[in-house]
């Protein structure tokens, strides 16, 4: 399957809980903290609702 790299780019601070939330799902919660995740539909619905907050790449 393909992969992507998630990287964080801001903060969470001062956001909606479900924000905060969907970033602990995706491993993150610090700003420069990256993860690999296989492409899904859920990885991709999850990425879709923090996107102004993180930094996506092809592996």
């Amino acid at each position: 399957m393909e992969k992507i790299k998630i990287t964080q780019i801001k903060s969470g601070i001062d956001r909606p809980k479900r924000q905060k939330d969907t970033l602990k799902a995706l491993r993150l919660g610090k700003i420069s903290r990256s993860t690999v995740h296989e492409v899904t539909p859920q990885i991709m619905g999850m990425v879709a609702r923090v996107s102004h907050l993180v930094k996506v790449e092809n592996v």
